[in-house]
């Protein structure tokens, strides 16, 4: 409840809600630990090129499909990639391997979700540097690293750094707590490149490429046999509810608004870790989520369930620029 309420005074405006003028100071202190931390880093560089998507605002902004497709391009073009995560919101530790039956509450949902998509090994560790070292051991195929949320970790060294946003921007432009800023938007001028994923803010630095994402649905699966797929169409016209616990649930609602159908909107927070009595409200209907958080309700939902793929597309300028940065590397 209160972390909903911060993000909708964070977001919903420019300038800084008054509600938010006690948590300055706390933002300062924020902001200095960070720059510390940042300043007294001792990066590891690992054997292999390294990739860091991250953004600099808090919650999702399409990091994990950004990830995906980047996987798959670099696959296409001869390269063999791993992915690591610091595995939010699961138990997980030291390094270890995720699969696709892997459990969510172990190794994070977004791990899970990666590891099912990509056809390709994924590691998690609290210490990305570690995950990177134990992936490399265990695949010593893997010739570059992509790293899935990791822009603040600087314990390890990368050779690319992608900054994602979604739709919200950078809200009113503050750091935590009184804004949604993990670190001061300067920060983008050290990027490679910023990836919107809806509008781009007009406070983005202009000499930093910048890349239009978009999320394009696919066909709809059933949460118990992803065999069994439909469009839109076939749902349209029946009891509804939309579930999505994600950074910004309003966009998933919005996609399947764009679809043609109207379902009741369930927003859940991000990484929400779902018991059954959470979904019971969809025993009149049918359910529609995401595939983030269908990696967590098997065996949860009441009845009829359908989970909603995006792909990422990207221009070719983009991929361009990641294969002219990874050459670099190699060259060196």
């Amino acid at each position: 409840m209160l972390a909903g309420c911060l993000q909708r005074l964070w977001f919903e405006q420019r300038r800084l809600s008054p509600a938010l003028w006690p948590l300055l100071p706390l933002a300062g202190v924020f902001s200095l630990a960070a720059a510390l931390k940042r300043r007294n880093a001792r990066p590891e560089r690992l054997p292999v090129p390294v990739v860091v998507v991250g953004n600099i605002t808090v919650g999702g902004a399409g990091k994990t499909p950004l990830t995906l497709w980047l996987a798959g391009e670099l696959a296409q073009r001869g390269w063999r990639p791993g992915i690591v995560s610091r595995g939010h919101g699961g138990a997980a530790g030291g390094p270890r391997p995720v699969a696709a039956d892997s459990s969510p509450a172990e190794v994070g949902d977004e791990p899970v979700l990666l590891a099912r998509r990509s056809g390709v090994p994924v590691w998690v560790g609290q210490r990305r540097a570690a995950a990177g070292r134990a992936l490399l051991a265990a695949h010593p195929e893997v010739d570059v690293l992509l790293c899935d949320d990791g822009l603040q970790h600087y314990g390890l060294a990368r050779d690319v750094e992608l900054a994602v946003f979604d739709g919200r921007g950078a809200g009113n432009g503050r750091q935590l707590p009184a804004g949604p800023l993990r670190e001061p938007l300067t920060r983008l001028a050290a990027v490679d490149a910023i990836i919107c994923n809806g509008l781009p803010d007009d406070r983005l630095p202009p000499g930093v490429p910048c890349f239009d994402m978009c999320l394009q649905p696919g066909r709809l699966y059933r949460l118990d046999d992803a065999r069994q797929t439909c469009d839109a169409a076939a749902l349209a016209g029946r009891r509804l509810h939309a579930l999505a616990g994600i950074g910004d649930p309003r966009r998933f609602f919005r996609t399947l608004e764009s679809l043609g159908l109207r379902a009741t909107p369930h927003p859940f927070p991000d990484h929400h870790s779902y018991v059954a009595a959470d979904l019971a409200f969809a025993a009149d209907g049918v359910l529609l989520m995401t595939e983030k958080d269908a990696v967590k309700c098997a065996g949860l939902t009441p009845g009829e369930t359908w989970v909603l793929p995006v792909d990422a597309e990207l221009p070719p300028a983009f991929i361009d620029l990641i294969l002219e940065k990874l050459r670099g590397r190699q060259a060196a």
